[in-house]
């Protein structure tokens, strides 16, 4: 590993993963910003995913330390705050990789409650997380923050809560961005189309009642580049760059990684 985040912290909300046979986004995400030498905050609405996450980092040599928190709950979130700054002095990248699906549907067809849900977490508790951060960041006057949203940001018609939730994702980096520029921080978004985790591929299976391999093959199928879908370590590397002093003038960006399905819908 070449270094690149070499005497910076990181804190990576949704940190752990959905249990499955391939890696999550935000586990890979610390993971290798671990090996880029940052010292990593791992935090999860589950607790032994987060601590799974960071012990595998210790175990290769990293720096890493767990949390739990719920980025719906406002007083949790200024608790990872107050742990990032308490356990690694100061607060240099967050990225915000929390988001869910589940009950989701049409317009026609999704329940009020699925709606909420859906929109509290992926928009709202990136917001009350990325608030929490600013302080810190804006005292500093540096930063970089990473929002991970999705190309359903730009297509779809079949998942209206999540859809809405992530193209409110690039908004509120847009907006993070030209607010906090003039205080050095810097905030970008990674884009992934479809992708190989355990989050969509075993939860697809699950809900359709479809084998893992099938739902691999049809995914496959749909990607332009080489008919396969990206994994989490292409979302991983695509973070670190925008983390990075790589991107040091790159601020505003939502950057794809999809294999080329965004240039196909238009």
């Amino acid at each position: 590993m070449t270094g690149r985040l070499a005497g910076k912290t990181a804190v990576i909300v949704g940190a752990g993963q959905t249990p499955g046979e391939t890696l999550g986004n935000g586990r890979a995400m610390a993971i290798l910003f671990a090996r880029e030498g940052a010292k990593v905050l791992c935090v999860d609405r589950i607790a032994e995913r987060a601590d799974e996450t960071a012990a595998m980092i210790v175990m290769e040599g990293g720096q890493a330390s767990a949390m739990q928190a719920d980025v719906v709950r406002a007083a949790e979130v200024a608790e990872i705050v107050a742990q990032a700054t308490a356990r690694l002095g100061r607060l240099d990248i967050l990225v915000n990789n929390v988001g869910i699906g589940g009950g989701d549907g049409p317009a026609h067809r999704v329940e009020e409650a699925a709606f909420d849900r859906i929109l509290s977490v992926n928009l709202k508790g990136m917001w009350l997380v990325t608030k929490a951060a600013l302080g810190v960041m804006r005292a500093q006057k540096s930063g970089s923050i990473v929002n991970i949203s999705s190309l359903a940001a730009r297509a779809g018609g079949i998942q209206v809560a999540y859809e809405i939730s992530k193209a409110g994702v690039n908004r509120l980096t847009a907006n993070v961005a030209i607010s906090q520029a003039r205080y050095g921080i810097r905030c970008n978004a990674v884009q992934p189309g479809l992708m190989d985790t355990p989050m969509a591929v075993a939860g697809i299976a699950g809900a359709s009642g479809r084998t893992e391999d099938e739902v691999r093959a049809e995914r496959d199928a749909r990607v332009p580049l080489n008919g396969k879908m990206g994994t989490a370590w292409d979302t991983a590397h695509a973070a670190l760059f925008l983390a990075s002093d790589d991107a040091k003038f790159i601020t505003g960006a939502i950057l794809p990684v999809d294999g080329g399905m965004g240039v196909r819908v238009g």
